[in-house]
């Protein structure tokens, strides 16, 4: 399996494109800010043919690319209802002005062929399957997207912004919620095998296992009922 992914746009949001290999059909995952010429790259680099996009939740960093990427590829989005309205509204979403000195120019807008993603859903796109989990708590709408252990990888989870290396997601933004997001980790993450990769939204790939080990959120809640510190800051939204 092909998992090539990239650093775009001022928060550092990573891209992720997913192929069963080099040469074939790949899936798109958060083409956030100035995350398009990246695609584009990575695209040539490994051979690929986009078939989707997928969203793990509805924040700019995380989505501002998908209109041109989905316009230069002619294939569906897929994103939460509930963060849809961040689409068309995102200044709504961070309860901020966006500076456009530092954001440069953005599409944002809905793409022509926009979906809905539920919880439990399994998504069979470019030969590989993807289990969706509703986890919100950093926002409404946030999702993660599972992958099954084949034969030469073990199974991956992009947990986009709600899990990182050593963190959680923020939940000071409109839509967050702290006992949400707990919650959420609870019972998406807790769960899975310590093998389980973590691919997240902002910053280096983990481990379950690791992150069950060394995280002071899933360390809390694994040894039971108890109040986490909040995060710590994030780069991302």
């Amino acid at each position: 399996m092909l998992i090539a992914g990239f650093p775009a746009g001022a928060w550092g949001t990573n891209c992720y494109l997913v192929a069963p290999a080099a040469g074939e059909e790949c899936v798109i995952i958060d083409p956030g800010h100035q995350a398009a010429a990246g695609v584009e790259e990575t695209i040539a680099k490994h051979r690929l043919k986009p078939v989707a996009v997928v969203l793990t939740h509805g924040h700019l960093d995380h989505v501002a690319s998908v209109v041109p990427v989905c316009g230069a590829h002619d294939v569906p989005a897929w994103l939460h209802p509930e963060d849809r309205y961040m689409l068309t509204d995102p200044e709504k979403a961070l309860g901020m002005r966006i500076g456009q000195p530092l954001l440069g120019d953005l599409s944002v807008g809905e793409p022509d062929d926009l979906r809905e993603l539920t919880d439990g859903a399994e998504l069979e796109l470019a030969g590989l399957s993807f289990t969706v989990a509703h986890a919100p708590g950093h926002t409404r709408g946030s999702v993660t997207f599972r992958m099954p252990e084949r034969a030469d990888v073990p199974s991956v989870l992009f947990s986009g912004d709600l899990l990182f290396a050593g963190s959680i997601g923020r939940t000071d933004l409109p839509g967050g919620d702290h006992a949400e997001i707990l919650r959420s980790l609870a019972r998406v993450c807790l769960p899975l095998d310590d093998s389980t990769v973590v691919l997240s939204g902002h910053g280096p790939q983990t481990t379950i296992g690791r992150e069950r080990a060394t995280n002071p959120f899933l360390r809390e809640l694994a040894a039971g009922p108890g109040t986490a510190e909040a995060a710590p800051p994030r780069q991302g939204m």
